[in-house]
């Protein structure tokens, strides 16, 4: 196949400039700043706030790793039977659009959330984290369908770019908002509810641009093959008997799944772990983290050159021999250390930009030629949303029953030295069978 044209990648790649501003503001900087603040005692002296919900009683930190935990529960149950619903309408472009709007939607209303209605923002919360990574499954699949084999790395370092370089923009006004906030005679919180709203309404106004340059995909059903549902988890079982024919494609999804185990839940909970756990204040944790996504983007083509040169699987190797040196740096790392904190953001950003876009485009170049390819990454999707709910679940099960989000952290080490073995087997398996990525 030739890849598609100029108009139609820069399409695609508009998406992740859409959506990577929830990714940013909602998931890594303002929001879990805000939530902290709203939910805790406001004594730095403690890292463990605790608030109650149903009639139990939660560390704060911990309730907001389970919260994440549910939202990819959700995805990961329903994400298989709506994707594979979409290859066989024909209609991921309509499911794109509605889980872009729930998402965006769901920020927005955000902006209503505070101290009095913790059950309200944690159901947003939810909310617009399934909107997010659902439509991902969909944005995803059309990779392989817009670029050749060849082109799809560079392709997939594409779409993150875009997505760093446009979160980081409304970054940028959303932290006027947040800490200029008497500039516009409102509150530190009242900024942070504004930012929420903005978000909201740049992820769907970008979001339509991108649907409207995408193609439409073809249905691989037939009128009279039976029910939609039911042609669904057909669907997923042809997929799942063809992975268990691709050895190679098998053992990358196992080495994925726990690696991503890893570098996911140090994305999701790097933010309120600084803030508790380290005592770094809101103002720096931003600023760490702005210096994460643009670093990322040096990171995402940095590695894209060096999987050309060595090849994904061991790109991806020594990516992940990295990550578990940044895991162990955090650990170590003192309360009220700023300048070390601003240091891991550094080394954190080059990789996680990196791993992300490889990975992506591995699993691409990995799959066999077919029609239905959401089907495909909806396997891809699943894996990587069940490894996000065990990571969360442990990262806050862990603080809960030590008292320190610092053993959560110690113990993604696991996660990553399990990752890179698998890594090195299927490495091995695909080297003896000489396939396309080596």
């Amino acid at each position: 196949m030739q890849t598609a044209s100029k108009r139609v990648i820069n399409g695609w790649a508009m998406y992740d400039w859409a959506n990577s501003v929830y990714n940013l503001v909602i998931t890594s900087t303002i929001f879990p700043a805000y939530f902290e603040i709203v939910t805790g005692d406001g004594n730095d002296a403690t890292s463990n706030d605790t608030v109650t919900l149903f009639g139990r009683e939660f560390v704060n930190t911990a309730l907001y790793n389970y919260a994440l935990a549910v939202a990819f529960m959700i995805v990961a149950l329903m994400s298989p039977l709506l994707s594979s619903i979409a290859d066989y309408k024909g209609n991921k472009k309509k499911f794109l659009f509605f889980f872009c709007t729930l998402g965006s939607v769901a920020c927005s209303a955000l902006f209503f959330y505070d101290r009095s209605n913790l059950a309200y923002g944690l159901t947003c919360m939810i909310i617009a984290c399934v909107g997010y990574w659902s439509s991902l499954v969909f944005y995803n699949s059309f990779l392989p369908e817009i670029a050749a084999p060849k082109d799809q790395d560079k392709v997939s370092a594409k779409g993150f770019a875009m997505g760093y370089i446009g979160s980081v923009i409304l970054q940028v006004v959303c932290f006027v908002f947040v800490l200029k906030h008497e500039l516009f005679g409102i509150t530190a919180g009242k900024g942070s509810q504004i930012s929420f709203l903005l978000v909201g309404i740049w992820w769907w106004g970008f979001g339509q641009l991108a649907l409207s340059r995408l193609p439409k995909s073809k249905p691989t059903g037939t009128p009279n093959s039976g029910s939609i549902v039911t042609n669904g988890y057909k669907e997923l079982n042809k997929v799942w008997k063809q992975l268990k024919a691709l050895p190679v494609l098998k053992k990358y999804l196992f080495a994925f799944f726990f690696y991503n185990m890893g570098v996911q839940t140090v994305m999701l909970a790097a933010t309120l772990y600084g803030k508790s756990e380290l005592n770094i204040p809101t103002t720096n944790l931003i600023i760490a983290i702005l210096i994460i996504q643009l670093v990322a983007i040096l990171g995402a083509y940095t590695i894209a050159k060096l999987s050309d040169k060595l090849g994904n699987f061991r790109a991806l190797m020594i990516t992940v021999a990295l990550w578990i040196v940044l895991c162990i740096i955090g650990y170590l790392l003192p309360r009220d250390g700023i300048n070390e904190f601003y240091g891991l953001a550094i080394l954190v950003g080059f990789v996680m930009g990196g791993i992300q876009s490889l990975s992506r485009s591995t699993y691409a170049k990995l799959m066999p030629e077919t029609e239905d390819t959401t089907s495909f990454f909806s396997f891809y999707d699943v894996t990587e949303k069940i490894a996000i709910v065990i990571g969360m679940f442990s990262f806050g099960y862990i603080n809960e029953l030590s008292g320190s989000q610092r053993n959560s952290v110690l113990a993604l080490v696991l996660f990553f030295v399990i990752g890179l073995i698998l890594l090195t087997f299927a490495s091995a398996n695909q080297r003896h069978r000489k396939d396309k990525v080596m």
